[in-house]
């Protein structure tokens, strides 16, 4: 696999880990609450559909595991403490992927049960759950913003630097 696929990883879950902290940091109440005009509607909800991203489309669909399938139904993980184990266990997945992935950029033929077939690269099935994660972070931070609990003064959560 191209070197590059696990640095830009490393940089996604140092990035993740302000938001991990974050919501360690939220009271149970506010982690959990369900707001109905957000996706997922709880800042839990977002980190588990996250979750389930990386497990479903690299876990499932890239390394064939079928104990992915579904991983994370939300509301998955109770709190926050939980959450951050169920990204260990992304974590060990990506990483597996990236020492196995062998044709990075060779299509294939994704089949997806009741879906459109998708044609897609190794690359691609690390790639998508990346740029999926960093679009629900800004939802998960507008929420608990809304919620009273924005994120610390000084705290960032763009990519950090290399």
């Amino acid at each position: 696999m191209d070197p590059s696929l696990p640095l830009l990883y490393s940089w996604t879950k140092r990035t993740r880990e302000v938001l991990l902290a974050y919501a360690e940091s939220l009271p149970p109440e506010v982690y959990t609450f369900e707001h109905r005009d957000f996706a997922y509607g709880s800042i839990r909800n977002i980190q588990a559909h996250v979750a389930d991203c990386y497990l479903s489309w690299v876990g499932h669909y890239g390394l064939r595991l079928e104990q992915y399938e579904g991983a994370f139904e939300v509301p998955g993980p109770q709190d926050a403490q939980a959450m951050r184990a169920a990204f260990r266990e992304v974590d060990r997945v990506v990483e597996q992927a990236c020492a196995s992935f062998i044709q990075p950029d060779e299509v294939f033929e994704l089949i997806r049960p009741g879906r459109d077939r998708l044609q897609v690269t190794q690359r691609w099935l690390i790639m998508h759950p990346i740029t999926h994660e960093f679009h629900h972070k800004g939802q998960l931070l507008a929420l608990g913003r809304i919620l009273g609990h924005p994120l610390p003064a000084g705290g960032d959560t763009d990519l950090v630097l290399p």
